[in-house]
């Protein structure tokens, strides 16, 4: 059986020409109202560096990898995106953080991040709002929250 090339087209690669296709029509980079300082590397420009978020009361950032937050732009799409890992003991619903007052999500924002393995269960929902409060929800006495992983998290903000 032959195989048409749009067939063995993959999604992956679409988006790249879908991401790549706006850049090349206008020949500038996408990021023409940031931030005079702001570089744009293939497309992708730094709104707000990495800073970090204030943990709340229980939280334990690991030292190796600090709880921190940013907001990129990729194809005129802003993105929140989080990093770090932390140790906790929560047994429900709960509030990770605050984060900086660089980063004001304009709505809320929510991702599915690593936590510690429990019952088979090994994911967990956080949220940022537009008070700056980040959350995590999921956790129960009958199964408890060790660590959370945060490098997976990126949502969009706008």
């Amino acid at each position: 059986m032959t195989t048409s090339p749009s067939a063995s087209t993959s999604r992956r690669s679409l988006l790249a020409a879908a991401l790549a296709a706006p850049v090349a029509a206008v020949a500038v980079p996408l990021a023409t109202a940031a931030p005079a300082a702001a570089e744009v590397v293939d497309g992708c420009q730094t709104v707000v560096d990495w800073t970090t978020i204030t943990p709340a009361a229980g939280i334990t950032p690991d030292a190796a990898a600090p709880l921190q937050a940013r907001v990129i732009r990729l194809a005129g799409t802003e993105f929140l995106q989080l990093r770090g890992t932390l140790t906790c003991n929560l047994t429900a619903d709960a509030t990770l953080g605050t984060l900086p007052a660089t980063i004001v999500p304009p709505k809320l924002t929510r991702g599915v991040v690593p936590r510690n393995n429990s019952l088979g269960i090994n994911a967990i929902r956080v949220e940022a709002n537009t008070a700056r409060a980040l959350k995590v929800y999921g956790p129960q006495t009958s199964n408890p929250v060790t660590w959370i992983q945060l490098d997976s998290f990126s949502s969009v903000l706008r």
